[in-house]
């Protein structure tokens, strides 16, 4: 298959995992712009354009929900498409945005009242907006890993002396990777960047590239056309080897995309909260022990446009519903992390207790 047919496929099934994108739009203006997290070469910027209002979006009105194309979305559809029908409890407006710069703007604003970001951005916009928002659940976890064409990386201490091909420069895949070589003591590893998840997974399933840093479902997609590819590592189990977090029922404790709420939403709407929470848990459970049918409206929500990708892709997303205190152990543990890392990557410093929600 050509570059550009494979290219073609990925476009057509992409999802934006939600934690690790790293990059907002290259236009920006320094009258206009304000940085909320910087990271070894990226910078997300929120522009006010002078189109949306700081008043709150909902005053008696539908919550306003904001999600990321990918697994955030799909861990909502069921919740939309009852909404849609009519049948949910709550009334909700939802929105589906393929830039997470463009949700924490909307968060910002007070056009949204409640948003999935990726972990380390519900930090930045806490320290954005003084404590401005409250995070109230971790909805997905950790599914990266490092392929490769060949048989030489079986450990970590193996990558020393290699470069490798990663994607998600200046988020967590870069923080975490860091991380992960620091604590296990291994050196002269060379990270060669490529922009997006799409392009690196082509390359590496191509043969340009020997290696590849990647997240689901893009790691599958290259491992399903080149039948030389292994997964050499589990980032997300390499973490935990060294972050020393109990993951108890958890497949891992590597939490990559929360939901986020305003915080005088949430002051001034606390059965609404209390009831989207519920459903929205609802809805991730439903999706999924219900593949085959969360898969169609994955779909028809413009989430996955194959459904058979739809299918393989929703079991290897780690969509889970983490809230109370394991979700603040999980949480605190992996931005204390990412402040080590680079303190821009979390909007300068550790949120307070009160970046929590209680309920």
């Amino acid at each position: 298959m050509s570059i550009k047919k494979f290219l073609s496929l990925l476009a057509a099934v992409a999802l934006a995992v939600t934690a690790f994108a790293g990059c907002g739009s290259d236009e920006s203006s320094s009258e206009s712009s304000n940085i909320i997290a910087s990271g070894d070469g990226v910078t997300v910027e929120i522009v006010d354009d002078g189109s949306s209002s700081n008043e709150p979006a909902s005053q008696g009105e539908a919550m306003n929900v904001a999600m990321l194309k990918g697994p955030t979305a799909i861990g909502a559809v069921m919740l939309m498409k009852e909404q849609d029908e009519g049948t949910a409890e709550g009334n909700y407006n939802f929105t589906i945005d393929t830039a997470p710069d463009s949700v924490v703007s909307k968060v910002i604003s007070g056009e949204v009242d409640v948003a999935a970001v990726p972990s380390n951005s519900a930090a930045a916009i806490y320290n954005k907006t003084e404590g401005g928002v409250v995070v109230a659940a971790v909805n997905t976890l950790g599914t990266l890993y490092l392929l490769e064409n060949g048989d030489t990386i079986n450990t970590v201490a193996d990558l020393a002396g290699k470069t490798i091909n990663s994607s998600g420069q200046g988020a967590v895949p870069e923080y975490v990777f860091n991380y992960i070589l620091s604590q296990s003591g291994t050196e002269n590893v060379t990270v060669n960047f490529m922009q997006a998840h799409d392009e690196l997974a082509a390359a590496v399933a191509s043969g340009e590239v020997d290696n590849a840093l990647l997240p689901e479902p893009y790691a599958d997609v290259a491992l399903s056309k080149n039948p030389d590819l292994r997964v050499a590592l589990d980032i997300a189990q390499c973490y935990d080897e060294y972050s020393g977090v109990d993951k108890g029922e958890m497949p891992n404790t590597l939490p990559m995309g929360c939901i986020i709420i305003r915080k005088e939403y949430a002051e001034n709407h606390t059965e609404e909260v209390k009831l989207f929470l519920d459903e929205y848990k609802k809805s991730i459970e439903e999706v999924n022990s219900n593949i085959e049918e969360s898969a169609k409206y994955v779909v028809s929500y413009g989430i996955i446009d194959d459904e058979t990708v739809a299918k393989e892709a929703i079991p290897k997303c780690s969509i889970y519903y983490i809230d109370g205190d394991e979700m603040k152990n999980v949480m605190g543990s992996f931005l204390s992390i990412m402040n080590e890392a680079n303190p821009k990557s979390i909007g300068g410093s550790m949120p307070g207790d009160d970046f929590y929600y209680a309920g």
